[in-house]
């Protein structure tokens, strides 16, 4: 990985330097140099960098997308990926063992710290993360953003404690043996899981995507899993269920993708035919999560921007689920430009008016408490990683450039915290 030009900062006195030696054995061993940087990089509303003593809570500045948020009783985050020990061995992620870490580079942690107040594991509590083999629990990469939050005082979400589908799972899951009572060793990995996880960190993570992704878009019916195949339908509200009783205070999220194009008429009928499932048999649920990948599949596939958005359709879905009691989350947002040509700057237009009209959408519904972007800086965007534009550039989707320079995307964003009605906000840490 190329180390990242670093930005100029002032001296430190001998206590920030015993403070930083303190944090910098809390980050895993970062030095206090590096770590000194990011404490003096404050990023003001627009990205530019400017030089303070220290910066000690995270997204507070209100120019900031999290104060400019926060003003409307939401709040602004994104995801943040450390650096895996190891290439995965997962079939399905062998094309983002190439992917550059955003952590690992100063002037990001930097402008995620100016910019965000949560903070959400980009793949560090995955099952393929965390368990990538049967012998027991890694934690040390979720240990270390969660130390990271704790500095900054940033919010923390939890992702994800059954991404219910087989090409997400280790192989060692895939292909375990569940013996001769397959119904009670499925039930008993899971709920071990999750009470493992969500124990570990109490009330530090405020909450959860329980189970990410178990619908087939195509279709409408349950992803293929092996706990599908053996506990059915139920599988979710056992997840529920087990994470309510091990962390009762979080918000308990369903994450998908479904978007709001025809194509995705299936794919929003069977999420609302989970939903009205679970609110029937009264599972613990708080919230649907949105990932609003807008123009991409679940794979990062790019699908047709211009003119794909079917709105009556959209709305009667989010007034679906919202008419069944549960809050909307944004969890994953980002904009994939694949098809869209011109200029840079033409590009960058179109993503952010794209952007702005689904945002004014979701925005508009007062349930819908946060937004969580799935990453700031073009750099560090897993779409570089999915299928090529056809022109060969890097794709911007996300509201900072590969400099970490604003974009019109981000002003979007800006503009859509300002049109959405008030709210009030949801507690996100600990009393």
């Amino acid at each position: 990985m190329s180390p990242q030009k670093s930005a100029e900062t002032s001296p430190l006195s001998r206590r920030d330097c015993l403070n930083w030696g303190v944090a910098a054995a809390a980050l895993g061993g970062l030095s206090s140099e590096v770590l000194a940087q990011s404490m003096h990089e404050k990023k003001h509303g627009r990205g530019h960098v400017h030089h303070h003593a220290h910066y000690p809570v995270a997204g507070t500045d209100p120019d900031s997308l999290n104060g400019l948020a926060v003003a409307k009783g939401l709040a602004f985050g994104s995801c943040l990926g450390t650096a895996a020990k190891t290439p995965s061995k997962l079939a399905s992620m062998q094309q983002f063992n190439a992917a550059l870490a955003g952590f690992d580079d100063p002037q990001m942690r930097a402008l995620f710290i100016s910019q965000c107040g949560i903070l959400v594991p980009e793949n560090e509590l995955k099952w393929y993360a965390l368990r990538a083999n049967p012998k027991g629990f890694d934690f040390s990469r979720a240990d270390q953003l969660l130390a990271f939050c704790d500095q900054y005082q940033l919010a923390m979400r939890g992702h994800t404690l059954l991404w219910n589908r087989s090409r997400w799972m280790p192989d060692w899951v895939v292909n375990h043996d569940f013996g001769a009572n397959p119904t009670a060793e499925a039930e008993r990995m899971l709920k071990q899981h999750i009470k493992t996880v969500c124990q570990r960190y109490g009330d530090r993570i405020f909450a959860y995507d329980v189970v990410n992704e178990t619908i087939a878009p195509a279709t409408g019916e349950f992803e293929e899993s092996p706990f599908t195949k053996i506990l059915g339908p139920e599988v979710i509200d056992l997840c529920f269920h087990a994470a309510r009783e091990a962390a009762p205070r979080a918000q308990l999220v369903y994450n998908d993708y479904m978007s709001w194009g025809p194509k995705d008429a299936s794919h929003r009928a069977g999420v609302l035919k989970l939903l009205e499932r679970l609110k029937k048999n009264n599972v613990p649920i708080d919230a649907l999560g949105i990932q609003a990948h807008v123009g991409s599949n679940g794979m990062g596939t790019a699908t047709s921007l211009v003119g794909d958005a079917d709105l009556p359709e959209w709305k009667k879905f989010l007034d679906a689920v919202t008419g069944m009691g549960l809050d909307l989350v944004v969890t994953e947002f980002d904009v994939n430009d694949k098809y869209i040509n011109g200029t840079l700057a033409e590009r960058d237009r179109m993503v952010a008016d794209y952007a702005k009209a689904y945002l004014d959408i979701v925005l508009s519904y007062p349930q819908c408490r946060y937004v969580m972007a799935w990453g700031l800086s073009d750099k560090y965007s897993w779409l570089q990683h999915t299928a090529p534009r056809p022109d060969g550039l890097p794709k911007r989707v996300l509201p900072y450039d590969d400099k970490l320079q604003p974009k019109p995307l981000r002003e979007a964003l800006v503009q859509a915290f300002a049109a959405a009605p008030a709210r009030p906000l949801l507690p996100m840490k600990p009393a």
